[in-house]
């Protein structure tokens, strides 16, 4: 993959913000969905939310801009700065670093460079001073063959209404290759879940890798949640509130009917159960409805009749003096 940075289009000391709003636009101009006629979309989509999930990545993208690591994320130098892991840290090597070497190779000699004699891991060489017979080839240390590589993951961000997110409704999602699949929302799904889906990945000598996708769920106009829990503020009337009445309230599962008894307060909470998000355990939570008494503003015909009325309560001696 190209540098990250020029196929966001972005300078390198580009803010996360800018970095977002790049992704955001191009991912918009690419999606397959609206480049169905342009088979060079799909693979200009992948590469541009390969870019963004490494420079969305702080570590990595540190890394990054550091040399340490390549556009792909794989180490920038297989044998690190000083022999094995570099600064001292762990690293993978693969039998194809060592293709080259003969078909018989002295493990001794070949790491005497990179330890500073033969000495340089308790005497001898860093195998004991064995011989390969063949080569290293396909074989690993152990000497069996490396099973061979699957293709890459694909990272996508799926953008899910809030309703839909409560109810659990299946998500349509196009993929990189121009499918298009129904995408089951998993129990207890959250904003930033990820769902994998196996072999929906880059195709590649071993198979094809997984389609790594993450949810982020919409805020909605009046619903806000709060656990499992749906919470609404719902405005009712003066006359509503001091006589009861039925009302019709929305809920993520449609609207129902709601009782208000006489004499609720501003404030009180009511429940209605099994509206809110499925839970991990399959279960629901609840939807909380707040009431909210809403006065009229300068309604003269409101002030007559509460003319000479007063509410001798107290309703603020617990603050005390």
């Amino acid at each position: 993959m190209a540098d990250p940075y020029s196929t966001l289009g972005v300078a390198r000391g580009a803010s996360e913000k800018e970095i977002k709003s790049a992704y955001r636009k191009l991912a918009k101009e690419l999606h397959p969905d609206r480049n169905q006629d342009n088979p060079n979309a799909a693979e200009r989509f992948s590469d541009v939310t390969k870019a963004y999930d490494l420079l969305s990545d702080k570590d990595k993208r540190a890394q990054f801009d550091r040399g340490e690591i390549d556009a792909d994320g794989n180490p920038a130098h297989p044998f690190g700065a000083g022999g094995f892991g570099g600064q001292g840290g762990q690293r993978s090597y693969r039998a194809e670093d060592f293709q080259g070497f003969g078909a018989e190779a002295d493990l001794g000699d070949i790491f005497e460079g990179l330890f500073g004699g033969r000495g340089g891991m308790g005497g001898g060489s860093p195998f004991g001073g064995g011989r390969a017979q063949s080569g290293f080839g396909n074989a690993g240390f152990g000497g069996g063959r490396r099973a061979p590589p699957k293709g890459g993951n694909i990272q996508y961000r799926l953008r899910v209404p809030f309703v839909d997110a409560a109810t659990g409704k299946a998500q349509r999602i196009t993929l990189a290759d121009g499918k298009t699949i129904d995408l089951k929302l998993p129990a207890g799904v959250e904003d930033g879940t990820q769902v994998r889906l196996k072999g929906k990945g880059e195709q590649g000598p071993g198979g094809a890798g997984d389609a790594l996708v993450t949810l982020e769920i919409d805020k909605h106009a009046f619903f806000r949640r709060e656990g499992n829990d749906v919470r609404l503020e719902l405005p009712v009337t003066l006359d509503e509130a001091v006589n009861g009445a039925k009302v019709k309230v929305p809920t993520v599962d449609g609207a129902v009917m709601l009782t208000i008894a006489p004499g609720s307060s501003s404030g009180k909470v009511l429940r209605l159960k099994g509206k809110g998000f499925t839970a991990k355990d399959g279960g629901r939570g609840d939807q909380l409805v707040a009431l909210e008494i809403d006065l009229p503003q300068a309604d003269a015909d409101l002030a007559r009749r509460l003319e000479g009325w007063r509410d001798t309560r107290d309703l603020r001696a617990k603050f005390g003096k």
